[in-house]
């Protein structure tokens, strides 16, 4: 079992940065690939990003490449999101989820822990 607190979320101008974070309770965090996804008022969730649970494979949406990078410090249990470059469609309630599939995915449904979620917003 694991939970999820996000946090970091806030209001920035277009073009600024921001960086989430999402801290697991529990043990074994390590054996987790996570992941970051988002959800924009009316429209469905959407994969942001994903990490491998070394951190060594990682994976992004083509909208956020190059802006978006994701990371994971296992020893405070804690993934990251750093957002560069904010734009306006940016603006979502991003999620952290964390799945023990053993394998890289965007998919949603195959992740077995969810977070509450932080709003995240950029004015244009």
């Amino acid at each position: 079992q694991v939970q999820l607190v996000e946090s970091g979320g806030g209001l920035v101008q277009a073009g600024g940065s921001l960086r989430l974070s999402c801290a697991a309770s529990g043990r074994s965090f390590s054996k987790y690939f996570m992941g970051w996804f988002r959800q924009a008022p009316g429209k469905e969730r959407e994969f942001v990003a994903t990490i491998t649970w070394s951190g060594g494979g990682t994976r992004y949406t083509d909208s956020v490449k190059g802006r978006f990078t994701i990371s994971r410090d296992n020893a405070k249990n804690t993934v990251y999101l750093q957002m560069n470059s904010l734009e306006h469609e940016d603006t979502a309630v991003y999620y952290c989820a964390a799945s023990d599939r053993g394998v890289l995915t965007t998919i949603a449904e195959r992740y077995d822990y969810w977070g509450q979620g932080t709003q995240v917003t950029v004015s244009s």
